[in-house]
């Protein structure tokens, strides 16, 4: 994979986990109810779960390309279109409207940190659709095997490096209140990025 273009999956990646949604919520709260430790094994598993659906996708990619290529083309146009309308809602996004849940210290709370990001990430079918999308527009037929893992633990670890940083940093400064806020910015960025990768398949 060509440097610009893993660099563009890079930024992709951040500024998918900058935004925040259902996953920081939890990783937010299981770290507010049972400290530290669960909230950087909530990130973890998460991590854990978004790199396996990345897997399946480039996995399947890479299967279409081999069986058909004009079906992958196909793929790759839905992908684009799919890509476009992700940023068409991102343009369009005021910011988040997540509440995060604060809890007093010293309730006395039961956490599973390494199934709830797991399952969080697992069975939500978004982001196998996102994957299938975002990877049909970076593997190519020639793509190796040492490229889709590339793409695999630079999905995964990008996610799991945020949100671990988030359940490091609540107890260090208003780190949810900055994010809150920027969150319209994010957004905006988001949707820019995710249009001019949906523009390089016609171009």
């Amino acid at each position: 994979m060509a440097l610009e273009l893993w660099l563009s999956l890079v930024l992709v990646c951040i500024l998918g986990a900058l935004s925040p949604g259902p996953s920081l919520a939890l990783v937010v709260r299981n770290t507010m109810l049972g400290g530290q430790a669960a909230g950087l094994a909530t990130a973890i598993s998460h991590g854990f779960g978004v790199a396996l659906y990345a897997a399946i996708a480039v996995t399947g990619i890479g299967l279409v390309i081999v069986q058909s290529p004009m079906l992958f083309a196909i793929v790759q146009y839905a992908g684009a279109a799919f890509l476009l309308y992700l940023a068409i809602n991102a343009l369009r996004s005021k910011g988040t409207n997540i509440e995060f849940e604060h809890q007093q210290n010293g309730a006395e709370h039961k956490v599973h940190g390494w199934r709830d990001g797991f399952l969080i990430a697992f069975l939500n079918p978004k982001l196998a659709l996102f994957f299938l999308a975002l990877f049909s527009q970076f593997v190519d037929a020639n793509a190796t095997l040492k490229q889709q893992l590339i793409m695999i633990f630079t999905v995964g670890g990008i996610d799991t490096l945020w949100y671990c940083i988030v359940a490091y940093g609540l107890s260090r400064g208003p780190v949810l209140n900055r994010l809150k806020k920027n969150s319209a910015i994010v957004d905006k960025v988001t949707g820019v990025v995710l249009i001019a990768l949906a523009v390089r398949v016609v171009i």
